[in-house]
């Protein structure tokens, strides 16, 4: 097996193990009987857990802003229906079988407050959004001071849906979204 072969089933292991589980509950061991790569070969891609963890954050960041990217590109809408189609996509995403909460959330839960490299990831991956959703804002005329209280709704109905089990709170924070955007 191939070092990038190896590298990926590890983080597509470690990956769905963390998120289903939390990072605290699955060991090192866990991750390489998932993956079916020994743990020589492990450790020898991933020196630490922080390492492994550190690499799952980043490739998950990458994908989630495609994912949330393709999907508002794809909606064939402009100006402030940009905006609010974050809102359908939380939508979707909360309604995925699989959804347990933001995973970036989450690890910083877990980690943020003992591990500086998962803190910088989880940090980096919020103003990625935060600066996505400014560029939104920006292209349907909509004044800057509406990207805090936008973000804001959106992280508050990816927390609400996570402990409620409902994916309701991105409509909730879509509504609010559109009615700021009228305001302003």
């Amino acid at each position: 097996m191939e070092h990038a072969e190896a590298e990926a089933r590890l983080l597509d292991a470690a990956e769905a193990l963390f998120y289903e589980r939390g990072i605290q509950a699955v060991g090192m061991d866990q991750v390489r009987a998932a993956s079916g790569v020994s743990l020589k070969r492990l450790y020898g891609i991933f020196p630490s857990k922080s390492e492994l963890v550190r690499a799952c954050l980043e490739r998950r960041d990458r994908r989630w802003r495609e994912r949330l990217a393709a999907f508002v590109d794809g909606s064939g809408a402009d100006g402030e229906a940009r905006v609010l189609a974050v809102y359908d996509w939380l939508y979707a995403w909360f309604t995925e079988p699989d959804f347990r909460g933001c995973a970036f959330v989450n690890s910083f839960g877990e980690l943020g407050a003992v591990d500086a490299g998962v803190a910088a990831a989880v940090r980096a991956h919020k103003a990625a959004f935060g600066a996505y959703l400014a560029a939104l804002v920006a292209d349907a005329g909509a004044p800057r001071e509406m990207v805090g209280p936008l973000v804001l709704l959106a992280e508050g109905a990816m927390t609400t849906a996570a402990i409620s089990g409902s994916p309701e709170a991105a409509r909730q924070a879509r509504a609010g979204a559109a009615r700021l955007l009228a305001v302003a």
